[in-house]
């Protein structure tokens, strides 16, 4: 068992917290990814093929209401009796459920072990945590069992759950403990004065810019479809 330690560790905040988190979980989602590709694959295009029939129903519904002169609220009741924009709506959630479900639990399983064995381990962290300087321990600032260590990952569903608030308590001092550390007794510990490094803030904005570029080609290929709708109708 580890000594408690020293007065140069203290309690992590949660950026730093935020970025070891996010580099961790390259690992698990790049092999569920990789494993459930076949699935994705074809849950896409089934997902892509249920856009354009939404598309074509939205167009054909525009038109009809310009011919008729139909009022938008009454457009709105009209698409939602229309039984071909209901079977096209829920064919695209089925296929962006099938496309999603299978290779976010496997993401899960595989965070599972990831998580729980690095932190019980004598590194007492992840790489994506040594890699900011931070380490996991208990409440006596010694070396989790493995038990514990899943019970702290498992824990964190409840912080998802709480739509983030959970891993907001991270941001709270003196202890900046996460809802899955308060329920686990952990603790996540840096060292005192450590800045982060500018790699990290770098990767940050790489998962923004990311995020911004998903955004802008979901809008454009949803323009795109409702574009190709019109011409096909005009």
């Amino acid at each position: 068992m580890n000594a408690a330690p020293g007065p140069e560790q203290v309690p992590a905040g949660l950026l730093r917290r935020y970025l070891a988190w996010s580099l961790d979980m390259l690992v698990p989602v790049a092999l569920a990814l990789a494993a459930c590709a076949g699935r994705i694959a074809a849950a896409s295009a089934r997902a892509t093929a249920a856009l354009e029939a939404i598309a074509q129903r939205m167009a054909q519904a525009m038109v009809d209401a310009l011919v008729h002169g139909t009022g938008a609220l009454a457009l709105a009741r009209g698409w939602l009796r229309y039984p071909a924009w209901r079977e096209a709506v829920t064919a695209l959630s089925g296929a962006v459920a099938d496309a999603v479900v299978a290779p976010a639990l496997l993401a899960a399983l595989l965070a599972l072990a990831w998580f729980a064995g690095f932190e019980a381990s004598p590194l007492q962290a992840t790489p994506g945590k040594r890699a900011l300087g931070l380490r996991v321990v208990d409440a006596r600032g010694a070396r989790l069992a493995l038990g514990r260590a899943a019970l702290r990952h498992l824990a964190g569903t409840l912080s998802w759950l709480s739509l983030n608030l959970g891993h907001l308590l991270a941001a709270l001092p003196p202890r900046h403990q996460a809802l899955h550390d308060r329920l686990a007794g952990t603790r996540v510990l840096q060292r005192a004065g450590a800045r982060l490094p500018a790699w990290s803030l770098a990767w940050l904005g790489l998962q923004l810019l990311a995020a911004v570029a998903a955004g802008a080609c979901l809008l454009a290929a949803t323009q795109q479809a409702i574009e190709r709708a019109f011409d096909a109708l005009l």
